[in-house]
This record gives structure tokens, C-alpha cells and sequence, in this order.
């Protein structure tokens, strides 16, 4: 039987957000806006959701006078992603 795939994974931008993030922990908003090829402003809005969710941390701050964001995956957010994974397996094979 297909199981539910959590709708906030299911996002493309935020799944591909998340995806880089298992791989690396942590990454730049630079990182993941080149590496997404997202816009910047559709890439903040993901990943508020993303952090409303809990499934990643976000850390403002500066480096050498510029602002810069840092994205971290959380244990909820690597949990997360195996069962999306694990849901999505059901409808490869039903």
C-alpha cells in the first residue's frame, strides 16, 4: 500500500534543501541557493518552513563584515528525510 509522504518534503526546493544538508550537516545560504539554483527570496521562504518544521537550524551572523546564514539539518530533520525516503519506496514498489 503507498504510505503519506510528508508534504513538507515533498516540495521540491525543500526536499532538494534538505537532501544537500544530509550529505553536508551544515551548509551556507550561498551553498544551497548555487547548488539549487533558487532564488533567493523562494529559498528563504523554504527554508523558514523547513525550520518551522524543525527538520533544520538556522544561525545568522557575521563573517568579516557580512552577514551570512548557516543552515544545519536536526536529528528531526535526518529522521524525517529516512521515512520520507522509506514512504516514498512504497510507491517504486507497490
Amino acid at each position: 500500500m503507498f504510505k503519506e509522504l510528508d508534504p513538507i518534503l515533498h516540495s521540491p526546493l525543500r526536499l532538494a534543501v534538505v537532501s544537500l544538508l544530509i550529505s553536508v550537516r551544515e551548509a551556507e545560504f550561498t551553498f544551497l541557493k548555487e547548488k539549487t539554483e533558487a532564488t533567493a527570496g523562494n529559498l528563504s521562504v523554504q527554508i523558514s518552513k523547513l525550520k518551522e518544521a524543525g527538520y533544520i537550524e538556522v544561525a545568522k551572523q557575521f563573517r568579516d563584515n557580512y552577514p551570512q546564514t548557516i543552515c544545519k539539518i536536526t536529528a528531526e530533520g535526518v529522521k524525517a528525510f529516512d521515512q520520507y525516503v522509506k514512504n516514498l519506496q512504497s510507491y517504486l514498489k507497490p
